[in-house]
């Protein structure tokens, strides 16, 4: 049976599911994780827990260590990543409180560690990355969600942005011609290291706002963190049954 670890984003900084059996403070050559990492027991299933984000949420999305999170799961000999994450609708079929488990990714952030790849062994190495996220836990993820009855979108492309800011109405305009589907800050590099290392990685994303454009006037924060709040229990149902199900 396969090591698997959940990777928590926005509103999934506590994994109350999880029974915890110990708590792994670990240090890697890239420096201390978001969190000390949580190994723990869903019924039968052994799991590793880590806050994107930091137990508090108190680390923004351009100041993650992703290096340093991917290098401790892959110290745990864990082999298979969902990592979840927030995003903004794009697409008519990506509204508020909508799960997407995307296929594609599309870059857009800057002055991040990116890569294990930094020349100081003196090796350059260059990874695959035409299909970004692993196809057997994407179609796991699906499959639990038809079984479960869970909405979700079984595909789409997931444009990561910088922040911590939200987008303009004008760059939402461009991922739209550039065939986003949703918009995130924390998609990347995460996927990009987990390929490096030969984690199986999955993303699964909550749309808690129409991105910026997408309707008339400004963003409602108070109503993105409500959305955050309601989706984000049918993210658990659905990692739930995910779980159980192995």
């Amino acid at each position: 049976m396969s090591k698997i670890a959940i990777i928590g984003g926005s509103g999934l900084d506590i994994f109350s599911a999880l029974s915890p059996i110990r708590k792994h403070q670990l240090i890697t050559p890239y420096g201390k994780p978001s969190a000390p990492v949580i190994e723990g027991r869903i019924g039968r299933q052994s799991l590793y827990f880590l806050p994107r984000h930091g137990a508090d949420h108190a680390i923004p999305p351009h100041r993650i260590n992703y290096r340093a999170n991917i290098a401790a799961l892959k110290h745990l000999q864990v082999e298979d990543v969902v990592a979840i994450t927030a995003v903004g609708g794009i697409a008519p079929t990506t509204p508020p409180q909508q799960i997407i488990i995307p296929d594609q990714i599309i870059d857009y952030t800057y002055d991040r560690e990116h890569t294990f790849s930094d020349g100081l062994n003196n090796t350059v190495t260059h990874i695959d990355f035409s299909y970004p996220y692993c196809e057997r836990l994407r179609q796991e993820l699906i499959c639990t969600a038809q079984t479960a009855g869970i909405s979700i979108e079984a595909s789409g492309t997931y444009g990561v942005t910088q922040g911590p800011r939200l987008e303009t109405a004008a760059e939402i305009r461009r991922m739209v011609r550039d065939g986003c589907t949703v918009v995130g800050m924390t998609g990347m590099p995460e996927a990009a290291l987990a390929r490096e290392v030969e984690l199986n990685y999955a993303n699964c994303s909550i749309v808690v706002n129409w991105a910026a454009g997408i309707t008339d006037g400004t963003i409602d924060l108070d109503k993105l963190d409500q959305n955050l709040k309601e989706g984000i229990e049918k993210v658990l149902a659905l990692i739930l049954a995910w779980v159980k199900q192995r």
